[in-house]
């Protein structure tokens, strides 16, 4: 921890006075599962604070940010920044994926890479930080590590394919568009998709993701990418 403690203190002017608080931000449950009889604290808890803060604090700046944008585009524009995959970079920005602990047939099956554990991770930590300092501490700290790259556009470009590829094929009438898994790997918690597109039958593209919404997204955006020109 010492190491992380240097980082946070070096990057971010951060000092935890609790440092149980920061340690157990870091600790995956499989970690903590391996060590029962040392009775060690994982990260669930603080992820689930953390998840909270962090909603309310993106859900502030673009209220403020965007005065003419509508509800649903707002929540679109939040959903993209706190996915899973979007946290995951935020982790690694931070070096966050160096510090985590994990059990080791956790960390053997590369669970230090998961965008699930490392998203967890800055969640936790944010909830951790809320504790051991006040929300006005955790708002630095994001307006630091995420809004630059909100206001750099990098989530706008983000596009919801689905509807993009519907607006695409429909434009001369309805069509039948449907998304069929094509398989399902890994264990239930940590679970990968494979989605094809059918459009009339006809397979345009797939995609995978963590969830079926994702892996759909994935492939929707496979089949834009492509060129439809081609394919109906």
């Amino acid at each position: 921890m010492k190491e992380l403690e240097s980082v946070l203190q070096d990057r971010f002017e951060l000092v935890f006075t609790d440092k149980s608080l920061l340690e157990t931000a870091f600790t995956h449950t499989s970690y903590a599962n391996e060590h029962r009889l040392l009775k060690i604290s994982h990260n669930e808890r603080l992820e689930f604070l953390g998840d909270a803060v962090l909603q309310l604090l993106i859900s502030e700046y673009l209220f403020k940010k965007y005065p003419k944008k509508p509800e649903g585009d707002l929540s679109k524009l939040r959903a993209m920044i706190v996915r899973e995959e979007s946290l995951a970079g935020f982790a690694r920005d931070c070096q966050f994926d160096q510090f985590i602990k994990l059990g080791k047939g956790e960390e053997k099956s590369g669970g230090r890479n998961r965008d699930t554990i490392l998203g967890d991770a800055f969640e936790a930590f944010l909830g951790a930080l809320l504790l051991d300092k006040d929300i006005k501490t955790v708002k630095t700290f994001i307006y630091q590590v995420m809004i630059p790259k909100v206001e750099a556009g990098d989530f706008e470009m983000i596009k919801d394919y689905k509807t993009h590829l519907q607006e695409l094929l429909q434009v001369n009438g309805d069509v039948d568009i449907r998304y069929q898994v094509i398989s399902e790997i890994g264990p239930a918690h940590d679970k990968m998709f494979e989605v094809e597109v059918l459009v009339e039958g006809r397979s345009l593209g797939s995609g995978k993701g963590r969830s079926k919404k994702l892996a759909e997204q994935e492939a929707a955006k496979n089949a834009v990418e492509k060129g439809l020109d081609s394919c109906i």
